[in-house]
């Protein structure tokens, strides 16, 4: 499974790489058809505290699941889309069973 990381109007460090690349990792274990996940990073110029939009997109055979956050850091935004994916993967699944039967 590929996991692309891309960071919008700024340098995005090896760390927070690192903290998306071993969060999204896990997702294959919720469903395991999961081709390439893309990560979007954005930083808003605004006053605003959550200026930190994060926007996560699992492609699935047939099927793209996009998340979109926006918080005080991206570590939380990244905590909060893996949250929504993980449901949306459990579902996509349970949905493919019950067709299966």
């Amino acid at each position: 499974m590929k996991v692309n990381v891309q960071s919008l109007n700024f340098n995005v460090d090896r760390k927070l790489v690192d903290f998306i690349e071993n969060k999204v990792g896990g997702l294959d274990k919720f469903y395991d058809k999961v081709i390439g996940i893309d990560v979007y990073l954005k930083v808003q110029n605004t006053s605003e505290k959550e200026n930190k939009n994060t926007e996560i997109k699992v492609n699935v055979p047939g099927d793209e699941l996009i998340v979109k956050k926006q918080c005080r850091s991206f570590e939380e935004g990244i905590d909060n889309g893996i949250d929504s994916l993980k449901r949306q993967l459990n579902k996509k699944k349970e949905k493919l069973r019950a067709h299966s039967h």
